[in-house]
């Protein structure tokens, strides 16, 4: 067998199990019709607005895809302010739906998707804690028996609930803020684009957080292992 004819048998088994190679830097995805998708960068698209392009199309792959990348993202920050764990996933499901609405008139090279859907769930999540009464935090996850490690996941749990406990003390623009950069990771740029302020009143909001929070955590930081600073 040629190799051109190898190609294009590899491309019709493809396009028969409708399978579909996730876009990855640098590299050509196929669509579940045995479309490609250009690389990352090379039209100005990214892998998420490429797979975003293909649910507008019809193409349900695509949705399971952007399912599984982005909507443990919504719950995560979603549940880091408000500690609900029901309302997260009210919040998560509430962000895809958007999405999905917002999917057909997409333009890339605009805000990246996962920006776009964390202001949303934050959003969400804001207008929650505004009518939310007072309440109580989920429990604590249970640890299996005979786990390894099941004290340090006991440990780690209970410090887990310690800092929920206190995020929900802090005001809400300075919560949005903490999660986003603390717990999420995100640069302060992508903060202040979700957030829709300047880059300075993200680090002001970050900074009273941060000393909120370690005011509030002052009197257990031995019992739940941090050290004191």
């Amino acid at each position: 067998m040629t190799a051109e004819a190898a190609r294009h048998q590899d491309q019709a088994a493809r396009r028969r199990s409708g399978a579909r190679v996730a876009q990855q830097d640098g590299q050509v995805g196929v669509g579940s019709a045995g479309e490609e998708i250009a690389p990352a960068g090379a039209t100005g698209e990214s892998a998420e607005d490429a797979l975003l392009r293909l649910y507008a199309a019809g193409d349900s792959a695509a949705a399971r895809q952007l399912t599984d990348r982005l909507a443990p993202l919504a719950y995560r920050v979603a549940h880091r302010m408000l500690g609900d764990t029901a309302e997260a996933e009210d919040i998560a499901q509430e962000a895809m739906l958007r999405l999905w609405r917002a999917a057909p008139g997409w333009q890339p090279g605009g805000a990246r998707i996962s920006t776009w859907l964390y202001r949303v769930a934050t959003n969400l999540a804001t207008d929650r804690l505004r009518r939310r009464r007072p309440g109580t935090l989920d429990d604590a996850p249970e640890v299996a028996d005979g786990r390894p490690g099941a004290v340090a996941a006991l440990i780690e749990a209970d410090r887990a609930k310690a800092l929920n406990a206190a995020l929900l003390l802090l005001p809400e623009r300075q919560r949005q803020a903490v999660v986003l950069r603390h717990l999420e990771g995100l640069a302060n740029p992508e903060i202040a684009e979700i957030m829709e302020v300047g880059v300075e009143a993200v680090e002001s909001l970050t900074a009273r957080g941060r000393r909120a929070l370690q005011a509030a955590l002052s009197g257990r930081r031995a019992e739940l292992g941090y050290e004191e600073s």
